[in-house]
């Protein structure tokens, strides 16, 4: 299955995101950032840690690490990682997702 934002989604500003296969679109609020994800099976993102963050899983499926527990997230699934909290991830499919970025300034615009 093919999952596709809407225009209203698709037209907004491409996030300028350092990863291969990782492809995102901004929502740009004075004190808080939203980014429409859509992401290839790109295998792991690398342990990190930044403000806090709330997402929601669209469509595929994710393994998150959230301060060392791991999980599986699926369509409908949401999540919070708090403020400073290692985390990391594991792309095996194609997922689209939104994350609720605490930070204004996570992502810049291409």
């Amino acid at each position: 299955m093919e999952f596709l934002y809407p225009e209203m989604i698709s037209s907004l500003p491409e996030a300028d995101i350092p990863f291969k296969g990782v492809r995102g679109r901004i929502s740009q609020a004075e004190n808080h950032q939203l980014v429409f994800f859509e992401i290839e099976a790109i295998g792991k993102v690398s342990e990190h840690r930044h403000g806090a963050q709330w997402g929601v899983v669209f469509e595929g499926e994710m393994d998150l690490t959230i301060g060392g527990h791991t999980k599986t997230y699926r369509k409908g699934d949401t999540y919070f990682i708090p403020d400073g909290v290692l985390h990391s991830a594991v792309f095996k499919k194609k997922t689209w997702l939104m994350d609720f970025f605490a930070d204004k300034n996570r992502y810049r615009p291409k």
